[in-house]
């Protein structure tokens, strides 16, 4: 089992599919062999609900930074509230490199929570990148440091989530990789255990993680994995970060969605892909919900189903889009966002 400083206990690193459910932690294995079948996955949340959605609507219009870049760089994070407010959105999801910024400006993140209430925006998510997953127990401490910070930057503008993608341990060759140790991590209930340590961070701050996905990785590519990892840590309160673009990408089949609870999902990043094959699609990629093949009625019709109601984050890494005029891009991103859901 993980510790509060991210050493782990090896008496589950031998990871079986089968076994890892029967053989965790005893408290768990009675409830487990309670349930019928897999149905578990249906009908029982890892995490409490997510963050709800304006009463108004059943589901909630997030703006994810990344998708009114100016020429592939990060706006001010000021400028950034005040397009996803004029745009429309309920509430943005910043990265923390724009909170980092906006710090070594010299501005004061309370302040800047103040500012988003203000503009009637909400931060039911953030964009980090700690190491939290990785072998090297070293630099999985210094993680778990880098977590904290973010993670308390995060409650201070008032949001209560941040996203924990598998950073340095994709085993691929991504600019988002290390070149010094991008192992992947194929053990995933050692995995877990890690998440473990991350999440009693979090709660300990108020700041949920969420286990992201993404689909070029060897680790964390398919939505099982992400499951898996939240729901063996062995404590409650977790939740996965799904996105439309990263399901693809990493071979999971959108059904799978309907085996979940509206609560294992932290924030639903929403986005649309062209007729690609998964091998060659990159994020540069992605385009206007509507706009490429994704089968995005059946991701709703499922959401809708297993009872989610939190948010949808509009998140694209498209170049072209990043030569226009941000708000254009955002209003244009929330008004076809909005007709797929209709649809």
């Amino acid at each position: 089992m993980a510790s509060g400083d991210g050493t782990i206990n090896n008496s589950r690193s031998t990871y079986s599919p089968l076994g890892s459910l029967m053989t965790s932690f005893p408290d768990r294995r009675d409830w487990l062999l309670g349930t019928a079948g897999m149905g578990f996955l249906a009908s029982t949340s890892v995490a409490a609900d997510p963050t709800p959605a304006p009463k108004a609507e059943s589901l909630g219009y997030c703006l994810n930074t990344s998708t009114v870049r100016d020429n592939g760089k990060s706006r001010p994070i000021l400028q950034l509230i005040d397009i996803a407010s004029k745009a429309g959105y309920h509430a943005i999801e910043p990265w923390i490199a724009e909170l980092d910024a906006y710090v070594k400006d010299g501005g004061d993140l309370k302040d800047l929570g103040k500012r988003i209430a203000d503009a009637g925006l909400k931060v039911p998510s953030a964009i980090g990148f700690a190491e939290w997953i990785i072998e090297d127990e070293t630099r999985r401490k210094k993680g778990l440091e880098t977590a904290k910070r973010d993670m308390d930057w995060v409650q201070k503008i008032g949001g209560n989530r941040i996203a924990a993608p598998p950073v340095g341990a994709t085993g691929g060759t991504s600019a988002r990789d290390d070149p010094k140790n991008s192992n992947p991590v194929f053990d995933l209930v050692a995995a877990a255990d890690r998440y473990r340590a991350l999440l009693e961070l979090g709660q300990s701050m108020g700041v949920t993680p969420q286990v992201e996905i993404w689909g070029f990785s060897k680790t964390l590519r398919r939505l099982g994995e992400a499951f898996l990892i939240a729901s063996e840590c062995g404590k409650l309160g977790g939740c996965i970060l799904p996105d439309v673009y990263h399901l693809y990408k990493g071979g999971s089949d959108f059904h799978g969605l309907k085996m979940l609870a509206g609560g294992t999902i932290g924030i639903f990043h929403v986005n649309d892909y062209p007729k690609k094959d998964r091998a060659a699609i990159t994020d540069a990629d992605r385009v206007y919900p509507g706009d490429g093949v994704a089968p995005l009625k059946e991701v709703f019709q499922a959401l809708k189903a297993i009872g989610y109601r939190g948010y949808l984050s509009l998140e694209l890494f498209n170049r072209d889009y990043w030569k226009q005029d941000g708000l254009t891009v955002a209003k244009t991103g929330l008004e076809k966002l909005k007709a797929a859901v209709a649809a």
